[in-house]
């Protein structure tokens, strides 16, 4: 009972039946109303016929003209009433694409049917390539000598036509089964590769890096080509947008005088005389192209976003040069000032203390100076192999918390400690001092496994600990464990010799 009591209350049933009993009653009610209007409406009609009777009778052509209007509407609403209601605005459905996970199976399925769908077009792309190189001699005059007759004759448009609809036929040919292979370069069967069913995480990776590449490279090619169109129609480089402008106000006016049709010819005998004889020549003379193909010369010296960047700070650091030689008697003039102010210092220096003392005394880092930080002695300083540290992140695997898990710092070695400056907070509870003769043991370390590589970590155990401390994310990894590594044998080599 105390659960039906319970669903009941989250249910609301009591409210929903009395709810639905007044929509009940309001049914009734509006059902006796409508009753009531239907018999009113059927005694006031035969009252409304009997007078009207005779005048009807009299008037039989209306009765027919309205009947006939009548069907005409109705014949009017079952022909176009379908295509009246396509005219109604509907307000758009927001439709949100379902994106498909990661998978390396559709990925290079994806990739293959890519490569499949676009071998028509790169085919195409040969073969008109290689007509316009004159790779077969013959089907090159060929089509050289048909072009320019059609052009000549005004049949340039009804020629493409013409091929188009020979390419459907053959396609249908292809499709009924015939085998029909015309192509000008002869085409190299390439080996498929059948597809894999489990692949290793190697393998994904490296199939999301190879994709990613050709992506990369994609992306860049196209977006140099949009660049280029954009720079030479914002005036960029106005030396090469000027003769844009004057080749189109010279297309304007000759479009305004001249007959289009001398227009197309000459278009068309361009176009041929272009593209089979003059760029044929030109690409087997670069010197040639280099000097007098225009088009190619424009395109070749207009310049992308990235290489406007890199001359714009090409010529800032040439005035700066500029200035810097300017200034350049002022700047030998500090730098007499340093050394007098250097040898003030080193002259003012106390006798008892050593150069080296001295450094290590007003070596800071970002927090403050090094022994007060570490609270160490004043005497311990980093190496000069890492006087500014190895950015790193030391993951304590001891530590549940993930802020205590991870953190991000500095990493320094001294003579004879292993310094860890957190970046996190400015106290020295979370910094971390390892004293060389305590660690147990010191290799490298990869991270992840996932990753390709000999991993970008340094693992260090001591006897504090459970888990080996991990110093990860370094990217001068190597020189930093070769630093480590020496400095802590000859720790325990000197600890050992003393022992013997």
């Amino acid at each position: 009972e105390e659960e039906l009591r319970k669903l009941r209350e989250e249910t609301n049933a009591e409210t929903l039946r009395q709810e639905l009993e007044k929509e009940r009653q309001r049914r009734l009610e509006l059902e006796q109303r409508v009753n009531e209007v239907l018999k009113a409406r059927a005694e006031e009609v035969p009252a409304a016929q009997q007078p009207a009777k005779p005048q009807a009778q009299a008037n039989g052509t209306d009765k027919s003209s309205h009947t006939v209007s009548s069907r005409l509407h109705k014949w009017f609403c079952d022909k176009f009433g379908e295509y009246i209601e396509d005219f109604r605005f509907q307000p758009e459905e927001n439709t949100v694409e379902t994106e498909e996970p990661l998978s390396a199976r559709r990925l290079t399925e994806n990739m293959r049917r890519l490569k499949r769908g676009a071998k028509p077009v790169t085919n195409f792309v040969k073969n008109l390539s290689a007509l316009l190189d004159w790779y077969s001699i013959y089907t090159s005059a060929i089509a050289f000598i048909i072009y320019i007759n059609a052009v000549w004759h005004g049949w340039a448009i009804p020629m493409f036509l013409f091929l188009a609809i020979l390419r459907l036929s053959l396609n249908y040919l292809i499709a009924r089964g015939w085998r029909i292979q015309w192509s000008i370069v002869p085409e190299v069967s390439e080996q498929m590769e059948p597809p894999k069913e489990d692949l290793t995480v190697s393998e994904k990776f490296q199939l999301v890096l190879d994709v990613a590449q050709k992506a990369q490279n994609l992306f860049g090619k196209m977006a140099d080509i949009l660049e280029k169109f954009k720079n030479l129609f914002m005036w960029v480089q106005p030396e090469i947008t000027q003769k844009l402008y004057i080749a189109l106000w010279a297309a304007f006016i000759a479009s305004c005088f001249l007959p289009y049709r001398i227009i197309g010819l000459a278009l068309g005998l361009y176009a041929g005389v272009k593209f089979f004889l003059i760029d044929f020549i030109f690409k087997r003379c670069p010197r040639l192209r280099a000097k007098y193909d225009t088009p190619y010369i424009i395109w070749i010296s207009l310049l992308t976003d990235p290489q406007l960047k890199e001359r714009s700070n090409a010529t800032v650091s040439r005035r700066l040069k500029c200035c810097c030689s300017d200034f350049g008697i002022m700047f030998l003039f500090l730098q007499l000032q340093t050394a007098t102010a250097r040898s003030y210092v080193g002259s003012s220096a106390p006798t008892g203390i050593s150069k080296d003392e001295d450094t290590s005394r007003f070596h800071t880092t970002k927090r403050g100076n090094f022994h007060e930080v570490f609270n160490l002695p004043e005497n311990e300083r980093p190496l000069p192999v890492c006087e500014n540290g190895w950015r790193c992140c030391l993951i304590n695997r001891d530590r549940k918390m993930p802020t205590d898990y991870i953190r991000n710092g500095v990493l320094y070695v001294t003579e004879n400690y292993l310094c860890f400056e957190s970046s996190k907070s400015g106290s020295s509870k979370r910094n971390k001092v390892i004293k060389l003769s305590d660690i147990t043991d010191i290799q490298k370390y990869k991270v992840l496994s996932v990753l390709p590589g000999s991993g970008m970590g340094i693992a260090v155990s001591t006897p504090s600990t459970q888990k080996p401390l991990v110093f990860g994310a370094m990217v001068h990894r190597d020189e930093a464990f070769e630093a480590i590594f020496s400095q802590y044998m000859k720790i325990t080599s000197a600890s050992s010799s003393t022992e013997s």
